[in-house]
This record gives structure tokens, C-alpha cells and sequence, in this order.
């Protein structure tokens, strides 16, 4: 498949009303982003103000609350039909213009902006590659000195014992009905899980796998990244899978926000992003282990994550203990 017919899938798959409901009701992300922008007033008094991805709107109308001039509100999705409605509905035509378009292809009728807002997170934050489009908009319309919301995003890892959902999702394929099916195991255990994680299943620290200045960043900084992870492991236990999760700051606010999403935080539709070890490892209480994490947009859908994991030993990193790729899309 090209990469127009992925996209035009990936539009399509936002112009359900499932995706927006689930996003507005993950009150944890939707609050983070009102007190962000709402709060702040005196950055947002008089500004254009850009939204990249706008859906329903909701974050242009927060921008108009806070004072904003004038927002431009760009979204290929067909849900901007909607979001037209909804702005009639609540008086707010005057103030937003929505134009239905992909950021790269937009014309807006300012030659600049003073803010850029968008919600472009995806799963393990870089997932739907939706981060290109905004720093696309920050490149073509950005005004000097001007403010992107968020403006820091940030990557981690940590390790967990899962081993009941591991029987449940890996091991069962060794005995299914009286047969041996364990070539099985090999795909289920590339496919990355996103789902909630339990807290008490946190072995280990985390670990920085990447942060990302949106003043600063370029395509080629997220496009394709290797990092050096180090978790150091609270307790002895097993470790059957690595963990990623990120957050996202606004740090232009009068007290800065950060939006969390990691096992010990609030619930948010992102949820955590779980990769399970070919190999579990017997962790000792203290012990620091060793990876290399390689992340690439996939050479098929840029839309889709490739990720390879390899568990290197502590006293020479160059000898791979284990290694995985996986495919998150």
C-alpha cells in the first residue's frame, strides 16, 4: 500500500466520534491542556494562535477563552464538519477559522503565528508520526520568539514483572488444545501490548530514552533515534518486559504543567506502551542492566513505530545478551 492510502486511512480513523469521545472524556489530558492554555491569558491576550490537528476544536476554543485574537484550526479529518457546528453552537465563528487540509498542504491567509497548540502524541508518544506536521507548521509559520504548547516532550523506559499476562499472551501457545503451536510465540511476542500497567509491577527506575525541544527539534532527530538505557532495579524480581511511556510540558506557563502518562499516574487513553523480552531476566535487587533501544518510522507506513530492543552486558556493552524487534502499529 502507498503511503496515500495509509494516510487517507489514518484521516478517515479520526472522523469517528469513538476516537474524540475517547480523548475529551481522558480528563487528565484534556485538563492539563485547558489549565495550560486557559490559565494563561496573559500569553495568549491578542495572539493567532495555529491548532495542527484540531478535531472537534476543543483546544481552538481554550485558545479563544484565553484571549487569543484570531485561531486557525487545521484538520484533514472529516470530523471538521463537525467542528464548524460546534463553533456556531457556542458563538466562537468569529474568532476560529477552520481550514480542512493537511498541515503540509494548508494556506492559511496570515503570513505567520504567534502560537502553535496541538495534541500530536501518539502510543510510546512517537506512534502516528503526527510530530513531522508540527514541527512543519513551527518551520512555515512560526513567528520569531513565538510559543509552541507543548513545548518538551519526553520518552522513558522502565522494567516490570509480568508474568501472568506473559503465560496468558506468550507461553499459552506452547499447549493449545493438545498442539504444539509455539511458532506463534515468535509474532505474538513482536507485537508490542498498549494497555494500563500496574504500578507494583515496576521493578526498576526509569530511564531517559529521548527528549525533544519542539523549539529545536528536526525531522531527522525522531525520524530515526538510537539511545543507551540503564535500569537500575529496585527490588529482586523478574523482569519480563520494558515499558515505555512519555510526558509532555508546557513550560512557557506561569507554573509549568506536565502531562504524565507513565504506570504511576493517572489513567490516560495512551495508556503504556509494553514490549515483552524474548528472554525474561532474574534481576537482582540494586543490579543495573543494560540496553540499546533503536526507534524508526516504518519504510511501509511512516505511521507505524519499529522498535529493536537489545539487552547488552553490563561490563562490556558490545556483547548483546538478547535482542527483538518489534513493529507497533
Amino acid at each position: 500500500m502507498d503511503n496515500q492510502t495509509e494516510d487517507d486511512r489514518y484521516f478517515s480513523s479520526y472522523a469517528s466520534v469513538g476516537i474524540h469521545e475517547e480523548m475529551i472524556k481522558d480528563t487528565a489530558r484534556t485538563k492539563n491542556y485547558q489549565r495550560a492554555i486557559v490559565s494563561n491569558k496573559n500569553l495568549f491576550h491578542g495572539k493567532i494562535v495555529l491548532d495542527v490537528g484540531c478535531g472537534t476544536g476543543i483546544l481552538s476554543m481554550f485558545a479563544v477563552d484565553a484571549g487569543a485574537q484570531h485561531v486557525y484550526a487545521v484538520d484533514k479529518s472529516d470530523i471538521i464538519s463537525a467542528a464548524r457546528k460546534i463553533i456556531q453552537l457556542n458563538n466562537y465563528q468569529d474568532k476560529i477559522t477552520f481550514i480542512q487540509s493537511t498541515i503540509e498542504d494548508a494556506q492559511l491567509p496570515v503570513p505567520s503565528v504567534d502560537i502553535i497548540i496541538s495534541e500530536w502524541m501518539g502510543y510510546c508518544l512517537l506512534y502516528e508520526s503526527m510530530l513531522d506536521s508540527v514541527i512543519f507548521a513551527r518551520n512555515r509559520w512560526l513567528c520569531e520568539g513565538g510559543l509552541i504548547f507543548p513545548d518538551v516532550a519526553s520518552l522513558f523506559c522502565v522494567g516490570i514483572e509480568d508474568e501472568e499476562f506473559r503465560d496468558e499472551k506468550i507461553e499459552w501457545w506452547n499447549r493449545v488444545y493438545g498442539y504444539n503451536m509455539s511458532p506463534m510465540k515468535e509474532i505474538a511476542i513482536s507485537e508490542p501490548l498498549v494497555d494500563f500497567v500496574n504500578k507494583e509491577a515496576v521493578v526498576t527506575t526509569d530511564s531517559l530514552v529521548r527528549r525533544f525541544d519542539l523549539y529545536q527539534v528536526q525531522m531527522n532527530d525522531f525520524i530515526e533515534f538510537e539511545s543507551k538505557l540503564v535500569l537500575s532495579c529496585r527490588r529482586k524480581d523478574f523482569i519480563h518486559a520494558l515499558v515505555f511511556y512519555f510526558t509532555v510540558e508546557f513550560t512557557a506557563c506561569h507554573k509549568p504543567i506536565v502531562l504524565y502518562t507513565g504506570p504511576e499516574a493517572r489513567p490516560t487513553h495512551w495508556k503504556q506502551s509494553i514490549f515483552y523480552l524474548t528472554q525474561p531476566i532474574m534481576a537482582q535487587h540494586d543490579q543495573d542492566l543494560c540496553f540499546k533501544t533503536s526507534f524508526s518510522q516504518n519504510k511501509l507506513n511512516k505511521r507505524h513505530l519499529d522498535i529493536k530492543i537489545l539487552q547488552c552486558d553490563q561490563s562490556d556493552n558490545d556483547k548483546v545478551i538478547q535482542s527483538r524487534k518489534y513493529t507497533l502499529s
